[in-house]
């Protein structure tokens, strides 16, 4: 029972009203793990694991998060504590300093902005941008490790991150223009896509993440 309890609060899926949290805690159980969705701060404070995902808009996000008073708890976990930490899709791009989508500041634990897909010259494509795309890795990383085919995710955005550094863009992709849909600095990571909907690849990102932190 310890053992179980103890990986109950181990990963944590913080809830601050924005998106669908049941499908990320659903394949977590699938690949053999328990979390916890909370915006609960003790037990946030507890977890050595944490994962940031969202659906919406960057400004309603940050400010549900300083109404539901999570950014103290998170910058402590992100940044003195250094657990390992998870953006996903919108949660991605909240670890950036700011979005085009609205004025809110963001996170700003990795130097990055997130700006809206211009694809004037790529009359045929659509914003959002939705599908399937593959991957690529410009970087070794432990999320990046033991994909036997080459690794396609499930995609809902219009607006994606651009890096200030080289080091910080962990994955790739293409919609008219090569992009960063994965991002790293030290501790912290973020993807783009959702992982939570990309089958095995993305059943592999979460075991990554979980055995390899």
């Amino acid at each position: 029972m310890k053992l179980v309890h103890y990986l109950w609060y181990m990963i944590v899926i913080v809830d601050y009203k924005m998106g669908n949290l049941g499908s990320i805690t659903n394949i977590i159980k699938k690949i053999g793990y328990t979390s916890i969705i909370t915006s609960d701060i003790d037990v946030i404070q507890n977890a050595s694991k944490i994962i940031l995902p969202g659906v919406g808009s960057f400004d309603k996000a940050m400010f549900n998060m300083k109404e539901l008073n999570l950014l103290d708890v998170l910058n402590q976990k992100a940044l003195v504590d250094r657990i390992p930490i998870l953006g996903i899709c919108l949660g991605m791009q909240l670890l950036t300093n700011s979005s085009e989508e609205g004025h809110q500041k963001g996170l700003g634990w990795i130097d990055a902005e997130t700006i809206k897909f211009k694809l004037d010259d790529y009359p045929t494509l659509k914003v959002p941008h939705m599908g399937w795309n593959e991957v690529t890795f410009p970087q070794p990383h432990f999320l990046c490790e033991d994909y036997h085919e080459t690794p396609r995710f499930y995609f809902v955005h219009s607006y994606h991150v651009v890096c200030k550094h080289k080091e910080n863009i962990l994955m790739e992709t293409t919609h008219g223009y090569e992009f960063t849909c994965g991002i790293v600095k030290e501790n912290i990571m973020g993807v783009q896509f959702h992982p939570e909907k990309s089958h095995k690849f993305g059943m592999n990102l979460f075991k990554n993440f979980i055995e390899k932190c």
